[in-house]
């Protein structure tokens, strides 16, 4: 058995392809598995993967499938990894060489079923740095019977984060592939497993955003489907013993992604009438996730006293106070001009 496996979805990105690699082959931790997920890629990414194939034959594992998204690539790593633990890198990102090390002995050392490290959103042509998230909970525990709110706050992207195989092994996929948020929808079958999650402060990850990228235009199909997905978590959550009690806490997440994240993504088309979107999001958040406007962890008083969920709860605040497509501008202008990107 491998220590760690570390799952590698490729998707048309044979120019940052070997990068990624390289950070991944130059490892401290020895006893890991890199596997490789080429979700059909049409450029020369299969290629790159058969030469690191034979230079480190024992390191890494080749899966090539017909393209079916990240969401399915990164279950088809989980089915063949055979590490201990379970990470994910994006194969346009790159790790630090103590990434792999540095999450196992804290997750050996804090029994946790998820480990999670900082990292740093920078962009691939100038490496100029927009933010550095979650180095601030350093030695942080989240016990979810006890303080589950707290998971509200954590990034949803699986890459910055290491977990225990076996929790992983037990996860099904929802029977609609959610083309957007996959992120989140993950995390929340994820959780719903999970009873202990750890915090180390290093910065062992560069998320690199790409020239566009940073915002992207989203149509109808994509929206529908993602809503859809995220229904049937919700009611996973429903017909679960541990899963009744974190309801409210779905309901917070399902707000400030669909609420927030997706009307940003959004309002970047210019076609749309921001206005209608805005009503059909909150029609639908109201009616499949009815205690985000007065869930107790998304008030400020309680997010002041809980030092957690604090922007969240004022995006809240902007959202009930419609004056969310101002904030979306001002947001904008941060990040294009004056390269500066807030995370709430």
């Amino acid at each position: 058995m491998k220590k760690v496996s570390i799952i590698v979805p490729i998707y048309k990105t044979e120019k940052f392809l070997r990068k990624c690699l390289d950070s991944l082959v130059n490892q401290t931790l020895e006893e890991i598995e890199i596997i490789c997920v080429n979700d059909g890629s049409p450029d020369r990414s299969i290629d790159i993967l058969k030469e690191y194939k034979e230079k480190y034959n024992d390191k890494i594992v080749i899966v090539d499938k017909k393209n079916e998204g990240v969401y399915k690539a990164r279950f088809s790593g989980i089915e063949v990894a055979r590490g201990e633990y379970i990470a994910f890198v994006d194969s346009d990102d790159y790790v630090n060489v103590e990434y792999a090390e540095k999450l196992y002995e804290a997750s050996k050392k804090s029994n946790s079923d998820i480990t999670v490290c900082a990292f740093v959103r920078m962009d691939m042509y100038t490496s100029h740095v927009y933010s550095k998230e979650m180095n601030q909970y350093g030695g942080k525990m989240i016990d979810m019977n006890k303080n589950p709110e707290d998971i509200i706050t954590i990034n949803g992207a699986p890459w910055n984060k290491l977990y225990r195989t076996s929790l992983l092994k037990k996860l099904k996929p929802t029977d609609i592939v959610p083309p957007i948020f996959e992120d989140m929808i993950l995390a929340l079958l994820i959780y719903l497993e999970a009873e202990k999650i750890y915090f180390i402060n290093d910065i062992l990850y560069n998320y690199m955003v790409r020239s566009g990228s940073i915002m992207t235009s989203i149509n109808q199909s994509q929206i529908k489907k993602t809503e859809v997905a995220m229904i049937e978590v919700k009611n996973r959550y429903k017909d679960h013993i541990k899963g009744k009690k974190l309801l409210e806490i779905v309901d917070s997440m399902a707000f400030l992604h669909l609420g927030i994240s997706l009307m940003l993504s959004i309002s970047n088309d210019k076609n749309c009438n921001f206005k209608q979107e805005l009503k059909n999001n909150r029609k639908f958040l109201n009616n499949n996730f009815s205690t985000w406007k007065k869930t107790r962890y998304l008030k400020i008083l309680y997010t002041l006293k809980h030092k957690c969920n604090f922007k969240i709860a004022v995006m809240k605040k902007i959202y009930l106070m419609h004056l969310l497509r101002p904030f979306l501008f001002v947001y904008k202008f941060m990040i294009n001009v004056l390269k500066v990107d807030i995370k709430w």
